[in-house]
């Protein structure tokens, strides 16, 4: 029996295209940046006590706000204020002094269902609130 050989196939060569490099449009410049706390151990009513002072204003007077507040809201509302204040300046190049709170605001986050025990065998519901704080700041 004779040997078969085995079928080689040339490959079709197509031409080399010349692409033509178009100007594609350049992406806005972001002027905002979030920053969001889940789940604070506040009740969203004391949270948007300390929130209503600082809403509107530029970062440093309100930083300043409530680092002079005494209320127990104030180290967390700080903190999302910062990291949003971090991101504005660190991801999207903004300047820091041009920068002030455009949206600041608390939701109803979990509601941990505990129970204290109370006379005569019986008990009584406590609800242990928690809250949620959206924070925006745009450039001027």
């Amino acid at each position: 029996m004779a040997e078969k050989k085995p079928v080689t196939r040339k490959k079709a060569v197509k031409p080399a295209k010349v692409e033509e490099k178009s100007a594609a449009p350049a992406k806005p410049k972001v002027t905002e940046a979030r920053a969001v706390a889940y789940d604070v151990r506040l009740t969203p009513r004391k949270a948007r006590m300390v929130i209503d002072l600082v809403r509107g204003k530029d970062l440093n007077v309100a930083l300043g706000i409530l680092a002079n507040v005494n209320r127990s809201a104030s180290p967390a509302v700080s903190k999302v204020i910062k990291s949003a204040a971090a991101n504005a300046i660190n991801n999207f190049a903004m300047e820091e002094s041009k920068l002030y709170i455009h949206t600041i605001y608390a939701n109803d986050g979990l509601k941990m269902k505990r129970f204290m025990p109370r006379a005569k065998g019986s008990s009584s519901g406590i609800i242990k609130r928690t809250c949620h704080i959206y924070v925006t700041i745009k450039s001027r």
